[in-house]
């Protein structure tokens, strides 16, 4: 029965960690807080680095995920990889996923869904994600 309660309580610590819910969440994530990392590649003059850079702050997303390191959620870059020279369709895919969640992708730690944010913000945010493979 501790096992459970126990189990309970991590997964619902790990779900408020990762934002989620329907309120609008107001970022207090300084500009330092979302630059982890420099790319690999000087991406700061491509427009959807910085839509997506900025995002990704406001949204809270590196409570969760880091740019080179596996944190709760897959490092950016794993990612990048993963689906490098995404078409529209997988872009599109991916950014259904930011805001529905998921599990099974990148183990069995499910991605908490995000239904506050727009599909603009979240093909935003997987543009800028997918240029940290470069």
């Amino acid at each position: 029965m501790k096992k459970i309660i126990l189990s309970a309580v991590i997964l619902a610590t790990m779900a408020a960690a990762c934002g989620g819910g329907g309120e609008e969440q107001k970022s207090e994530t300084s500009a330092s807080d979302t630059k982890t990392e420099a790319p690999a590649s000087d991406n700061s003059s491509n427009p959807d680095y910085q839509k997506g850079l900025a995002l990704v702050g406001q949204y809270q997303c590196i409570t969760c995920h880091k740019i080179d390191e596996k944190l709760t959620g897959p490092a950016y870059r794993d990612v990048a990889k993963k689906y490098a020279g995404a078409d529209d369709a997988t872009i599109t895919k991916l950014a259904q996923k930011v805001i529905t969640g998921g599990s099974g992708v990148w183990g069995d730690i499910p991605m908490t869904p995000h239904p506050n944010v727009s599909e603009a913000d979240a093909k935003a945010m997987v543009k800028y994600i997918l240029l940290l493979n470069k």
